[in-house]
């Protein structure tokens, strides 16, 4: 008989608040401020900070850092805006660092 497993998840390092699933991938390359980071087309279990305007690696984007809702940790940040063609595909989606989250029913 197959064993039934739920889906692949993230969770928080610091208190293992399920914060994305494993389906939301949409990269892997990403680079974040601690090192390697996802982009993920959803997240859950989070609180968006406030909106500000950071130059980053792919020209000037408004984001909003992006925190555990449980332990308030930095997971990373929200693309709320990129103001060059290219990475508007990057609006409304969001970057966890790798070194934040663990994986869950893997």
């Amino acid at each position: 008989m197959a064993e039934i497993v739920g889906p692949r998840l993230y969770s928080c390092c610091n208190c293992r608040n399920q914060v994305a699933l494993h389906d939301d991938v949409i990269s892997k390359s990403f680079q974040g401020r601690h090192g390697r980071a996802f982009l993920f087309s959803h997240a859950m279990n989070i609180m968006v900070g406030p909106k500000e305007d950071r130059q980053l690696m792919t020209g000037l984007h408004t984001v909003a850092d992006v925190y555990c809702s449980d332990c308030r940790e930095v997971l990373g940040w929200k693309y709320e805006r990129a103001y060059e063609e290219t990475q508007k595909y990057k609006e409304g989606k969001f970057i966890l660092e790798k070194s934040k989250i663990v994986k869950e029913n893997w």
